[in-house]
């Protein structure tokens, strides 16, 4: 992958893909797993977490970049891979969500 801003800039909006936004906080997991009977851990989160980003063939087809929140960025999957290069074997750019939420 080229450290350029264009070729990433360009790379993120490629014909056909997206960005699969999986950003979601702690709270709004144990929310999503609350509905379904699944306890919130840091290993359910990972579970759920790499389950889509090892989804390679749809990853590699469909999806440019990931925008990661901060506990992601930092897991590892059940294997020790870390997340972010799971993501990137697939030709997906990983970052970060950098703002603090929305504010009144």
């Amino acid at each position: 992958m080229s450290e350029r801003l264009e070729d990433i800039a360009a790379a993120m909006v490629a014909d056909g893909k997206g960005l699969l936004a999986a950003d979601e906080s702690s709270g709004t997991i144990k929310k999503r797993f609350d509905v379904i009977g699944v306890e919130s851990t840091a290993d359910s989160r990972r579970d759920y977490r790499e389950m889509m980003f090892r989804a390679k063939e749809a990853m590699t087809r469909y999806i440019s970049g990931v925008i990661l929140y901060d506990e992601t960025i930092r897991q590892k999957a059940a294997d020790g891979t870390p997340l972010v290069d799971i993501i990137k074997a697939t030709g997906a750019i990983p970052g970060i969500k950098v703002d603090a939420g929305a504010k009144p």
